[in-house]
């Protein structure tokens, strides 16, 4: 078992904390295990049963009043300590099917079959297991050191968040009605860009609204030698996928970011052969909510402006359709929880291992706890995952990291990790004690 030693608790901590550091490193080994279980026994989105299983099984062994299969495979955990606020922390379960190459020892080598039956490699390409791992060891810490705050400790275990589904049901479930309703909803995510060790905050917009859209264009097929007797949808999709690029250009204000990305094109099924249709999928991201609605709507205006611009009969109009199930609003860090969050991390690890972290057009379906009828102050932040000196020759010689999502993507679980632990502890510490 692999274990970093923590760095600087003389700087950084008085003697009251450095002893909470210690009990932090004394916690490590068994927190690797789970790390390393986790990360070998990865799950899909809305497959995560075993993995539920250990969740609730790891916060009843801690005191947690648990329930389990709520918003699916979700867990709650409830420890109530007395009066005071009620602090949430929730990590993300689910895993992604990609095969893992990272050469690792403790590689997963799970194989699955999915939802379209096909069959496909699992990992936890985006820090899942990393966060799962934290939320215990936060759980931990706090019960072991329940003497120094008071208020309910929500924990919660969330499925999947990779495909949009997890918070919404969750949510649509009841939990901030059948639970205690929380007054701050904090969340980690690790990041493949920042060195372990240190942790990204960013006040305000955090990371963005996703959509997917399809866009069916149609047409009237015919022998490609023989073009003028057709409406060629292949000619109106080359046209449609240029001009929606005036979107964010030219009729969205250059101090709102934005982009539309067409992801997949495809039609027709022979070279001489003009087809009926070309379907479209595409991936629409901002942070204002106005923003999105505005993308949407010239989507559409646009599209079928073309297709009357060809002659295309009213019968054929081309087809917009907005994965509404999938959609995931931004994530807005209430910037006074943020500020709050960020000092206590300082103190902990000190204040050169705490940066400001960048708005980034990624999405994550943490923003819907912020987005009830109470509007939930939130707030999560970076956890830096990468290899210290990995990190350092990267820069140095310029080459770019595996990122999330990679099938490469190796964090340096131990220093990850204890720096999770340690932020997220002393972050809801410090809000329990807050008057």
């Amino acid at each position: 078992m692999i274990s970093s030693p923590l760095v600087g608790i003389e700087a950084h901590a008085s003697q009251s904390e450095a002893k909470f550091v210690q009990s932090v490193n004394k916690a490590l080994p068994e927190l690797e295990k789970l790390y390393l279980h986790l990360h070998q026994n990865p799950e899909l989105s809305y497959q995560e049963k075993a993995t539920g299983e250990r969740m609730a099984k790891e916060l009843s062994a801690l005191g947690f009043e648990v329930t389990d299969n709520y918003g699916g495979y979700g867990v709650v955990g409830i420890f109530k300590n007395g009066d005071g606020p009620t602090v949430m922390i929730r990590a993300d379960t689910d895993g992604l099917p990609i095969i893992e190459q990272t050469g690792k020892p403790y590689a997963s080598t799970v194989i699955t079959t999915d939802g379209d039956n096909n069959t496909v490699g699992i990992m936890h390409g985006c820090g899942h297991d990393i966060h799962m791992t934290s939320l215990i060891g936060t759980a931990a810490q706090l019960v072991e050191h329940k003497s120094q705050w008071q208020g309910t400790l929500m924990m919660v275990a969330q499925p999947a968040e990779e495909v949009g589904g997890g918070a919404k049901a969750m949510l649509a479930q009841g939990l901030f009605t059948e639970f205690p309703t929380p007054d701050h909803v904090l969340g980690l995510h690790v990041s493949a860009s920042v060195p372990a060790g240190k942790v990204a905050i960013a006040p305000g917009y955090a990371l963005a609204n996703v959509d997917s859209v399809d866009i069916t264009v149609k047409g009237k097929g015919g022998h490609g030698a023989y073009p003028h007797t057709t409406i060629d949808p292949v000619v109106l999709a080359a046209r449609t996928v240029m001009a929606l690029q005036t979107i964010p250009s030219r009729e969205i204000s250059p101090l709102e970011p934005n982009v539309i990305t067409v992801g997949s094109i495809h039609g027709g099924s022979k070279h001489n052969i003009i087809s009926n249709e070309v379907k479209l999928q595409l991936t629409l991201r901002s942070y204002n909510p106005e923003v999105r609605e505005l993308q949407i709507a010239a989507i559409k205006r646009m599209t079928k402006g073309i297709a009357v611009s060809a002659g295309v009969p009213e019968s054929l109009m081309p087809v917009v359709y907005v994965h509404e199930d999938e959609t995931i609003p931004s994530t807005y860090n209430d910037p006074s929880l943020a500020t709050s969050v960020q000092s206590s991390i300082e103190r902990e690890i000190g204040q050169s291992n705490v940066v400001k972290a960048e708005p980034v057009m990624a999405g994550e379906d943490f923003g819907l706890y912020g987005r009830t009828s109470e509007k939930r102050p939130i707030t999560i932040f970076w956890l830096g995952a990468v290899e210290p000196k990995l990190y350092e020759a990267s820069m140095a010689k310029g080459e770019t990291l595996p990122s999330l999502h990679s099938s490469k993507f190796a964090p340096d679980y131990p220093l990850t990790i204890s720096t999770g632990v340690r932020a997220m502890s002393r972050s809801a510490m410090d809000l329990f004690n807050s008057k």
